[in-house]
């Protein structure tokens, strides 16, 4: 039955075979991403889920080149540090004119760049002759656009879809459309520098006569146009590389720098900074991080918000750009479709055919528990870090709608307690961030039923109100203050009373909608400890039940321990490990005092690091024990980047330092500070705290870190609590 629940789940994401490589590149600016093999090519194998997508839309299906009809020899493949470019290089095969060789193998040299910018796919080929005779070869280009919404991609079948129109051959490109059933028409354009030798309907052919040490370049772009938007007009690929590299570079270089004594530390450190450059859009309301590539590259309430969180500390304009959007788009009136309540958070906004037709109901979609008090939270924490009072009036409102969201509709039942309880037919059963089908349940195995409470929400309640009373208090509404810290206060004291569960020795994971607990142990727990809703004696119990070898499998914590009645260490949600996940028990265990778990955390995940290609922690991977001289088994649909995997590095150091920022007495604060063995040194340039800024050196000791102030420009002062 477990299997069944979990595969009728409508919006599983599909895999009916393996990967067809596990080493996929990625490129993404704004709205469009590009998912290539190592090769740079798309293809259908595998998972079947490369392509180039524009606003959840798979605009290219193949690309596959071809030298005389055969693949060329893999050398290399990498996406340069800030995520700009990928470049491939290949040599050719043996290459023969009926029975003899023509051209050995490894006398032409194949140089393969791609890169995003705006709405297009720019490619540059340069091919060498490295040898002593004239090279005459063929060059194929492949092409094919299916036009899947990428809710077909992750395996939903449609009844109906729209209309593929006639390919065009204009003026030495190739032109593929697709009219949907939404009444928007979506082209392919397909350029050529030069014009090749022939053009066909589904690929394109260069004859190339290379003499002896000579090069030759060929340029092609790939642009994805929607009828009615505006076309992005393409430039050079010259053009639009300098383009790239300097709007990435400028992001990379503005926030604060870190650069430490390990450099494989130190790549972790320079992919995720590089993945989040990425993965963040810029939208009218400012900067917001997209959840994930392939499955959630759009607004996602919750992941942006724990995504903020997490990068706080190194730059805080994305919190102010999530909390901008997510202001922006909160729900105003009750729509049951949607699962919106007036006030309630966004968690999800589809721009593809089949949300624009209702054939999903995430066009914009608020079926989440968390992202509400979340926000309140992420707005608390933006002021403590930035002291920017007038951005925290501007939203005041929306806070305030949050509030009444909480009181009114997240208490379905009255009793003080947040819960959720899907009204959507079409919606998520489960609204927590454990959102998979058979996440929630009770000891035996058996699925709890709705309205539930779980666990960790009452813990971000908590913590809202915490936050909420504390800037009522500075905007001068001391009575909202007040009843705001009692409710906290008193929300405290009743989750530890209805969810602790002595028989499990931890909290309850959810009260079902009998108020029942469900008596599971689940790494949920573990946020209680991040919000401070966890009684200090309690917070103990659960610290070290995180640690034990069924929870702990060397890598992370696994969400379920392996003794539970799901767990299972290849499910999504029920044994695996998840890095943001881990991060924030990490930061929940430092709080209460107990550094050295929170160091023993970080430790697994940059071992992990270590181990996963390009130091790009993904989503999540599985919950097997780790083994000896192998690395963690990923998870094959997992998103890789995913943006809270990737600021899960800077939240880890954070809460490891016991950094904090308190921009009324313009101090920063190191509180216990702890470095794990790993690192000797800590260097932090550009740290910012109001119109100040400094350089440190922090330097690993046997029980203590020292903190060097190098640099300091502006009134500032950094304090050391040992």
């Amino acid at each position: 039955m477990a299997d069944r629940i979990q595969i009728n789940d409508k919006w599983y994401v599909s895999a009916t075979s393996a990967p067809a490589d596990e080493r996929t590149r990625v490129l993404k600016h704004n709205d469009t991403f590009g998912l290539f093999d190592r090769y740079g090519d798309i293809q259908s194998t595998g998972l079947g889920e490369e392509g180039l997508y524009h606003q959840d839309t798979r605009f290219l299906s193949l690309q596959e080149l071809l030298i005389d009809g055969v693949r060329p020899m893999f050398l290399n493949s990498t996406v340069k540090d800030n995520d700009s470019l990928l470049i491939v290089e290949f040599m050719n095969p043996d290459i023969y004119a009926g029975e003899e060789v023509a051209i050995a193998k490894g006398v032409l040299h194949i140089f393969r760049a791609k890169l995003l910018w705006d709405t297009t796919c720019y490619e540059h080929l340069r091919f060498v002759n490295h040898g002593m005779e004239t090279a005459d070869i063929t060059l194929s280009l492949a092409f094919d656009a299916d036009y899947a919404d990428i809710f077909e991609v992750r395996g939903i079948k449609r009844v109906r879809r729209g209309e593929y129109m006639p390919r065009e051959i204009k003026k030495g490109e190739l032109l593929l459309s697709y009219s949907g059933r939404d009444k928007v028409v979506r082209r392919t354009r397909i350029g050529f520098d030069p014009l090749p030798t022939n053009i066909h309907h589904d690929r394109v052919e260069y004859r190339l006569s290379l003499m002896p040490k000579s090069e030759t370049h060929l340029y092609v772009t790939v642009n994805c146009e929607i009828a009615g938007q505006a076309i992005s007009t393409p430039t050079g690929y010259f053009e639009a590389l300098k383009l790239s590299s300097a709007t990435k570079e400028d992001r990379l270089i503005s926030p604060c720098r870190i650069n430490t004594s390990n450099e494989l530390f130190n790549r972790w450190v320079e992919r995720s900074r590089s993945d989040l450059v990425m993965l963040t859009t810029q939208l009218p309301e400012g900067c917001y991080p997209y959840a994930g590539v392939p499955w959630y590259s759009t607004t996602f309430g919750r992941d942006g918000i724990l995504t903020a969180l997490e990068y706080l500390w190194v730059d805080a304009s994305l919190a102010k750009g999530v909390l901008s959007f997510l202001a922006e788009t909160q729900a105003t009136e009750e729509d049951p479709s949607r699962d919106a309540e007036p006030g309630k958070i966004m968690h999800e906004a589809r721009k593809g055919e089949m949300a624009a037709l209702n054939e999903i109901p995430f066009r914009r979609y608020y079926g989440t528990v968390d992202a509400t008090p979340l926000f309140i939270v992420l707005a608390g924490a933006y002021y403590e870090r930035t002291g920017d009072l007038d951005f925290i009036r501007s939203i005041w409102y929306n806070i305030q709608q949050a509030l009444y969201w909480i009181d009114h509709y997240g208490d379905i039942d009255g009793d003080g307690f947040v819960e959720y309880a899907r009204r959507s037919q079409e919606g998520l059963e489960q609204q927590g961030w454990k959102d998979s089908q058979d996440s929630i349940f009770h000891g035996d195995g058996r699925i709890a039923h709705a309205p539930i409470a779980l666990c960790e929400v009452q813990g971000y309640v908590y913590e809202a109100k915490r936050r909420a009373s504390q800037l009522a208090r500075l905007l001068g509404e001391e009575f909202l203050a007040q009843q705001l810290e009692s409710a906290a206060y008193d929300l405290r004291g009743r989750f530890n009373e209805s969810f602790w569960c002595e028989e499990i020795g931890t909290y309850a994971l959810a009260l079902d909608g009998e108020k029942r607990q469900c008596m599971v142990s689940a790494s949920n727990a573990g946020h209680a400890l991040w919000s401070g809703i966890a009684t200090a004696d309690r917070a103990v119990k659960v610290a070290e039940g995180l640690l034990q070898e069924d929870f702990f499998c060397g890598w992370g914590i696994r969400t379920l321990p392996c003794g539970a009645a799901r767990y299972n260490p290849m499910s999504y949600h029920n044994g695996s490990v998840w890095p943001h996940d881990n991060a924030l028990i990490a930061a929940g265990m430092a709080s209460y005092g107990f550094t050295d778990k929170a160091l023993t955390i970080l430790d697994g995940l940059f071992d992990a690091s270590v181990f996963v290609d390009q130091h790009r922690l993904p989503e999540l991977f599985c919950g097997f024990p780790r083994r000896p001289a192998e690395g963690p088994t990923l998870y094959p649909v997992a998103c890789s980047p995913q943006a809270w995997a990737a600021a899960t590095v800077f939240y880890l150091l954070q809460a490891c330092l016991g950094l904090s920022f308190h921009p009324r007495k313009s101090e920063i604060q190191f509180k216990h500070p702890r470095l794990p063995a790993f690192l000797d040194t800590v260097e932090i340039r550009g740290l910012t705290l109001n119109d100040a800024s400094v350089d440190l050196l922090l330097q690993r000791y046997a029980n203590n870190v020292g903190v060097n102030v190098v640099r300091k420009q502006g009134e500032m002062d950094v304090v050391v609590v040992a």
